[in-house]
């Protein structure tokens, strides 16, 4: 039962996350809100790297590189198609990792350097915060942001 129900977590996620995702296009990912704040490129970038590390905490074989995390917009969120595929890959990972993971697994703890130790569940709650969060603001930038040069 557990199973199915972080299955539909993960679901519902990518389902509503989907409705910032699928907005965005090489031609607004250089929208801000401001001259300070990363571009939708760059959120989207950081959204797909970080979803797949996240796995090296499950003990997931990655291999995507940080180029986002403690990094400055720089154009890193250009190549939108190489975001997407990012985002996508990290959701068929966690979808594989629930699917092969023992339900009293999910209790084990982990240890992170942001939260310390956690369980499994509330790790991968955290991912889907995570993603969440960005996909708010994509959304609003979608909305309100503009091109800075």
């Amino acid at each position: 039962m557990q199973k199915l129900i972080l299955l539909d977590l993960l679901a519902q996620n990518q389902t509503t996350c989907s409705f910032a995702f699928d907005q965005i296009t090489p031609q607004n990912a250089p929208l801000r809100l401001n001259p300070d704040t990363a571009s939708i490129g760059f959120i989207y970038r950081h959204k797909g790297e970080m979803m797949n590390l996240f796995g090296l905490f499950f003990g997931l074989p990655v291999e995507v590189q940080n180029t986002t995390m403690g990094h400055t917009d720089t154009g890193q969120g250009q190549d939108t198609e190489l975001s997407k595929r990012l985002v996508e890959e990290g959701y068929h990972l966690f979808e594989a990792y629930i699917e092969t993971t023992a339900e009293d697994a999910w209790q084990d703890s982990i240890e992170t350097p942001f939260f310390g130790t956690v369980s499994r569940t509330r790790l991968l709650g955290h991912v889907l915060f995570h993603t969440a969060h960005h996909a708010g603001q994509i959304s609003l930038t979608l909305r309100r942001g503009q091109k800075f040069d």
